[in-house]
C-alpha cells in the first residue's frame, strides 16, 4: 500500500495545478471577450477601423518628428480621408479586383493621356483607381474629378516639398544651395556625395513614392486590409486595353509558373522594348512600368526603410535596384508576358512637361499605335517561363546619383515609414 501513496499525491498535485491553469485561461478568455464587447459597443457598425485610422493616427502622429503643417497641408490631410468618388456608378468592386494606383505630379498633358488610355481598359469598372498627387495642383485635380469610368480616390502628399513655400521640406531661407559651404555661408543642409545640396523639386520624387507606398499599404481604410496585389502606374505610362486582364492572369499564374517571382509587370524592364513576341512568359528583373506586388513583398520592402532612406540617390527606382532588392538575398524577378501592355511615353525627366511650351509630348499628342493583339488578354496559361538572367542595370555596389544627402530628408523618409505603425495590419 505504501508504494501507491506517492503516485496519488502526485496525481492530486497535478490535478490542482491543472485546475489553476484552466481557471487562469478561462479568466483571460473572459477578459478578452469583455474588452471586445466594450469596443464594439463604443464603435458599432464595424467602424473600429475608421476610428483607428482617424483618431489613433492623429494621436500617434503627434509623437512623430514630422514638419509643422501649414493650412494647405492640413487641408490635404483631411481630403485624404474622403470616400472614393463614383460609388453611385460602381456600388460594388469585383471580389478579386486588382487595385490600381496612379502616382502623378504636375504634368496635366501627360495625365490626360494616361486617363484616356485607362478609360479604354477592359474591366476597369470593376476596380478602384487611387490617384496619388505630389502636392496639390488644381488642373491635375480637375482632370481626375472628371473620371466616370470607375471608382476613384484621390490622395495628396501633405508633406510634399511643393506644399511648403518657405520651410522644410520646401525651400527654407537659410538653406544651402548648390555647392555652398555651410560654415562659410552660414547656411543649413548636408551636401550629397558629390558636394551638391538638396533641391526640393528633385527630392520630392523619392519622398512622394515612399509616402504613397506607406499610405496605400498601411494608411488607407480602402486598402490597408487588402491582401491581394496592387498595380502601380505613373502619369507617363500609356496603358493598353488588355492591361487589366493580363495583370490578373499574371498574378494568378505567378505562384504556379514562377513561385520565386516577387511581382508581375505589364512591360519589359527595358522601357524601349515592346516585348519579344515569344510564345512564353518572361521572368526578369522587376521593372518600373506597370508593376504589381502584394503585401508580403511590401513588408519585405518596408523593413528595409533605413536602406531606402539613407541611400544617396533621389530616384526611388534606382534606390530599390541598387540597395533594397539586393538585400533580399537573391534575384528579384518579376513575371510578365511577351508583349507589352503598357508603354512609357515620357520624353523628359523629373517633373517637367507642364504647359504647351514646356511640353515633352510631340505636338501635344502621343502617337502610340495599339494593335489588335493589344485589345484583349493575350497571356496563354499553358506557356512556359523564360528566365532572363544577368541583365544589365543598376545593381548592388552602385553608389547612387546623389541629390539625397541632406539628413533632414533621411529623417523625414524614416518618419513616413513609422506613420501607420501604431497598429498592426493584416498578416503578410
Amino acid at each position: 500500500m505504501a508504494l501507491n501513496k506517492k503516485p496519488r499525491l502526485k496525481d492530486a498535485a497535478f490535478r490542482r495545478c491543472l485546475c489553476v491553469v484552466l481557471t487562469t485561461l478561462l479568466g483571460i478568455v473572459l477578459l478578452l471577450f469583455l474588452l471586445q464587447t466594450d469596443t464594439e459597443s463604443l464603435y458599432p457598425n464595424n467602424n473600429k477601423l475608421d476610428f483607428e485610422l482617424v483618431h489613433n493616427y492623429s494621436q500617434f502622429r503627434r509623437k512623430l518628428n514630422l514638419p509643422k503643417q501649414n493650412d494647405l497641408s492640413i487641408m490635404l490631410d483631411n481630403r485624404n480621408q474622403l470616400s472614393p468618388r463614383n460609388l453611385d456608378l460602381f456600388p460594388k468592386l469585383s471580389k478579386n479586383h486588382v487595385t490600381i494606383v496612379l502616382y502623378v505630379h504636375n504634368r496635366p498633358q501627360y495625365l490626360q493621356v494616361v486617363i484616356e488610355s485607362l478609360s479604354r481598359v477592359n474591366g476597369i469598372g470593376e476596380t478602384l483607381l487611387i490617384v496619388s498627387h505630389d502636392g496639390y495642383f488644381e488642373e491635375m485635380n480637375k482632370i481626375v474629378e472628371g473620371i466616370r469610368f470607375c471608382r476613384v480616390k484621390q490622395i495628396f502628399a501633405p508633406y510634399s516639398p511643393h506644399v511648403f513655400n518657405s520651410s522644410f521640406p520646401g525651400v527654407s531661407p537659410a538653406d544651402c544651395k548648390d555647392k555652398d559651404d555651410p560654415i562659410k555661408q552660414h547656411c543649413k543642409g548636408n551636401p550629397d556625395q558629390y558636394g551638391n545640396h538638396r533641391s526640393p523639386k528633385i527630392v520630392s520624387l523619392k519622398h512622394h513614392w515612399w509616402w504613397m507606398m506607406n499610405t496605400v499599404w498601411d494608411g488607407l481604410k480602402e486598402t490597408n486590409q487588402h491582401l491581394g496585389h496592387i498595380l502601380f502606374i505613373e502619369e507617363d505610362h500609356y496603358i493598353f486595353p488588355n492591361a487589366y486582364n493580363n495583370i490578373q492572369m499574371l498574378i494568378d499564374l505567378k505562384p504556379i509558373k514562377c513561385p520565386n517571382c516577387y511581382a508581375a509587370n505589364l512591360a519589359p524592364c527595358d522601357v524601349k522594348s515592346r516585348g519579344e513576341g515569344w510564345e512564353s512568359l518572361i521572368a526578369e528583373r522587376m521593372g518600373n512600368v506597370g508593376y504589381a506586388f502584394n503585401r508580403t513583398v511590401w513588408r519585405k520592402i518596408h523593413i528595409k526603410a533605413r536602406e531606402f532612406c539613407f541611400f544617396d540617390d533621389y530616384n526611388w527606382d534606382i534606390t530599390m535596384w541598387a540597395t533594397v532588392y539586393p538585400s533580399f538575398g537573391g534575384p528579384v524577378y518579376s513575371l510578365r508576358g511577351p508583349q507589352t501592355s503598357a508603354v512609357h511615353f515620357g520624353k523628359c525627366g523629373l517633373h517637367q512637361g507642364k504647359g504647351e511650351k514646356g511640353s515633352c509630348i510631340d505636338n501635344g499628342v502621343v502617337n502610340i499605335k495599339v494593335e489588335d493583339i493589344d485589345k484583349a488578354g493575350n497571356i496563354n496559361p499553358n506557356w512556359g517561363v523564360n528566365v532572363l538572367e544577368h541583365q544589365a542595370g543598376y545593381k548592388a555596389g552602385f553608389r547612387g546619383w546623389g541629390g539625397w544627402g541632406d539628413m533632414r530628408d533621411h529623417e523625414l523618409c524614416m518618419e513616413f515609414a513609422k506613420m501607420y505603425q501604431f497598429r498592426e495590419g493584416p498578416s503578410p
